[in-house]
């Protein structure tokens, strides 16, 4: 503890930082006005797009099973966001979508998996996708968490 505070002083000393910034702890610096703003949103899209360019290389006989779950399921983690989104104004609803996209991106995660044991994608691959996802399903369990932080409150429609 006393390196951190150490290397802190140091730094805010070379007014790098100031002495209150916590460098694990992100600062927004702009207001998030839609869900394109999200950093959950953007970390599903990065693993959409990854397993839609790994699947491309899926033999054709999984066309229409393998390759077609994995991609609707990755997509689906970014458009039930955004429908999420859309509903703050409904905390329950706000929720069930998160929780939905919870769903599918666990789905993803298993399809993934299925990709691994078949011998489409490597090891390595499939761990960095498996993390992703982890990742962002940490991200979608603090919304669900704090859903209070998210929703509108009928008070802010007033003037």
């Amino acid at each position: 503890m006393i390196f951190i505070n150490s290397a802190l002083s140091r730094l805010a000393d070379r007014r790098l930082i100031n002495r209150n910034y916590i460098p694990w702890r992100p600062i927004m610096k702009e207001k998030i006005k839609s869900y394109k703003d999200l950093r959950v949103y953007n970390n599903a899209m990065e693993a959409a797009m990854k397993i839609f360019e790994l699947t491309r290389t899926f033999p054709p006989e999984e066309n229409y099973s393998l390759t077609d779950q994995m991609r609707r399921a990755s997509r689906s983690v970014c458009a039930t966001i955004g429908e999420a989104w859309r509903k703050r104004v409904n905390p329950a609803a706000f929720t069930a979508r998160l929780n939905d996209s919870e769903s599918v991106a666990c789905e993803s995660q298993v399809w993934v998996e299925f990709a691994r044991k078949c011998g489409y994608l490597k090891d390595e691959v499939c761990n960095e996708l498996d993390s992703a996802y982890d990742q962002i399903l940490g991200q979608l369990f603090k919304m669900i968490k704090e859903s209070d932080k998210w929703t509108i409150k009928s008070n802010q429609f007033s003037d």
